[in-house]
């Protein structure tokens, strides 16, 4: 039984373990270990690479240990490079304490609240004095902290490096101290930062902690990490019916991977489905179904899953519009119009010609739509919600991600066409998840 519950806690979803056979003992004692877990409150919003890691929280939660999670409210206000090669901007203490809210809110959707302490780090460096910061780097030495990658390539680049970044490392190690952690969980980007945990509590006299390292979980294009900046991801507070259509979205490789780490499906199932993939027996997006219909029941609620996989079914299967489809009301009279002779002049000024509804040049392909009301379709799409920017509008435009009653814009040279026809009532569709109707006034 013991190597059962061992090999749940320290195989599946786990990188590393730092040390394996140390921690073993730790768990056969049976006492309750404290559990430490810090995050940085710069960045609030969770998504399900976090998941990986608040998941193995609480498995060893409900095996009776107890989680110690520290809000980095004193280092958020210094900045720290986290394993990028530029540093984050200092935050105030009130947008400190904003961010510190939002995350545990979706923290404890994971981690069970009752078996949480949740600790600020100002308790201890609040007071701290510079005979004491001074100890402290006194312990370590440059070479030693060169040793980190994001250091090293920036050193070896001669990209600057700020006093205060070296300064991080150490701070976070002295968490551990502080709180008397007995093992210390993250990322392998982070297994720098947790081996000086570990040393330090050595030099200061403490049991040195025990590290879990769990993987870094490949975002939506099956390329990179995952990561809100990067536009891959799957949020916490994500519907469930945009959790569902982006787990639908994930390559066929990544199909076991989020299994393993996202659910509590059986090893023997996840070995049958591993085998049905490469094999070729299943359909990939009969998998991907199920495990979007997983996630959603677990951030969410059944009765959500059960509904969002109707919605992908009619919506993006089939290519019906949803029931509902909110409204932006649009006022004519504050637009410059352009009348549909005056759009067909202007194209033909430019040498194009029409073919099929299409205006075309030998170079190019303007799909125009020609409507009650002409406009700049970059910058409605991001004032209606659709883009977040001119430049993503452009960019979705230049994929073929936008549609208006239907029919697809074409843009063969990166979103630069700007003017389009509007009717109202028209529908203008981003991808197969969002959605905005016209109402002209």
């Amino acid at each position: 039984m013991k190597e059962d519950i061992n090999r749940k806690l320290l195989k599946r979803s786990v990188a590393e373990v730092i040390v394996e056979e140390e921690l073993i003992k730790l768990l056969n004692t049976g006492r309750s270990l404290r559990l430490k877990m810090g995050f940085d409150p710069s960045a609030p919003d969770l998504h399900m690479g976090h998941a990986v890691g608040l998941r193995k929280l609480r498995q060893f939660q409900e095996m009776g240990h107890q989680v110690v999670v520290i809000v980095g409210d004193w280092t958020a206000q210094i900045g720290d490079p986290s394993g990028q090669s530029v540093t984050r901007p200092v935050l105030t203490a009130d947008q400190v304490n904003r961010n510190a809210e939002t995350y545990l809110e979706q923290f404890f959707r994971i981690v069970h609240k009752d078996r949480t302490e949740v600790r600020m780090q100002s308790e201890w460096f609040g007071n701290f004095s510079l005979t004491e910061v001074i100890n402290l780097t006194s312990r370590f030495t440059i070479a030693q902290f060169l040793a980190r990658d994001d250091f090293s390539k920036r050193f070896e680049s001669n990209q600057p490096i700020a006093i205060t970044e070296l300064l991080y490392p150490l701070l976070q190690a002295y968490d551990s101290v502080a709180v008397k952690s007995d093992v210390e969980f993250g990322g392998t980007d982070q297994k720098f930062n947790l081996l000086v945990g570990r040393e330090l509590q050595g030099m200061m006299g403490q049991i040195s902690q025990q590290l879990v390292m769990v993987p870094i979980l490949p975002g939506t294009d099956g390329v990179r990490k995952m990561s809100k900046s990067l536009g891959n991801y799957i949020s916490l507070d994500d519907s469930p019916n945009d959790m569902y259509g982006k787990t639908m979205s994930i390559p066929d490789a990544l199909i076991s991977v989020y299994f393993e780490y996202l659910t509590d499906i059986s090893d023997i199932d996840l070995e049958e489905i591993e085998g049905c993939l490469n094999s070729g027996t299943i359909n990939p997006m009969d998998l991907k179904k199920k495990l979007a219909n997983a996630l959603v029941s677990q951030f969410h609620d059944f009765e959500s899953a059960q509904n969002a996989e109707s919605y992908f079914r009619d919506i993006v299967q089939r290519g019906n519009l949803p029931n509902e489809i909110e409204e932006v009301t649009i006022e004519k009279d504050r637009i410059k119009t352009i009348g549909d002779f005056q759009i067909t002049q202007i194209f033909l000024d430019f040498g194009l010609k029409i073919e099929s509804g299409v205006y075309v040049s030998e170079s190019q392909k303007f799909n125009v739509f020609i409507g009650d009301l002409a406009v700049d379709i970059t910058h409605l799409m991001h004032n209606i919600g659709l883009a977040s920017s001119i430049r993503e509008a452009r960019s979705l435009l230049g994929q073929g991600s936008i549609s208006i009653d239907g029919r697809k814009i074409n843009s063969d040279h990166d979103g630069q066409q700007m003017v389009i026809g509007l009717r109202n009532g028209s529908v203008i569709q981003r991808g197969t998840r969002k959605f905005k109707r016209i109402k002209l006034v």
